[in-house]
């Protein structure tokens, strides 16, 4: 059986106790076809980038899956059916990730991010950066290639 992440997005309007009959009714799906769903994970009611459906929210649900092809067809189908869902995504992996996901993490937990939050600038000094001993900053650098329109007169020349 492969491995896969799914998440879904539910209407703002409905509770949450009506998205938690939402992912029992989706998890009976999977079951009843030789699956199983090893994590769930509610991120809670969020933002939307942009309206869905005259929407501006949603609650978010992933839910990490072991089953076959077959069961995750069924799945996409009734979500396509049910009027509570918004939208949805799955994605086959090569193994399931073991914790919390990365949305279900704090931001204090998260670690190993391209920007830190305790990073500081280096101070500012009153002095001028130092120039390269190598290249004067008055002499032009020079380049190898010469200007189109000798290379066109370079060719009419040879050309005769």
């Amino acid at each position: 059986m492969a491995f896969y992440e799914h998440v879904f997005i539910a209407r703002q309007d409905i509770s949450s106790a009506q998205v938690d009959s939402l992912v029992e009714t989706f998890t009976g799906l999977i079951e009843n076809d030789g699956g199983k769903i090893v994590n769930t994970e509610y991120w809670g009611l969020k933002n939307l980038a942009y309206r869905i459906k005259k929407n501006r929210k949603g609650h978010y649900v992933m839910m990490n899956i072991e089953s076959p092809s077959a069961a995750i067809n069924e799945l996409e189908r009734n979500e396509r059916l049910h009027e509570d869902v918004l939208r949805y995504l799955t994605l086959r992996v090569d193994a399931l990730e073991e914790g919390p996901s990365v949305m279900a993490r704090g931001r204090k937990e998260r670690s190993g991010r391209d920007r830190d939050d305790s990073y500081r600038a280096p101070p500012k000094s009153d002095k001028p950066a130092d120039k390269p001993a190598d290249k004067p900053a008055d002499k032009p650098t020079e380049s190898t290639e010469k200007p189109a329109a000798n290379n066109s007169e370079d060719a009419k020349e040879s050309a005769k």
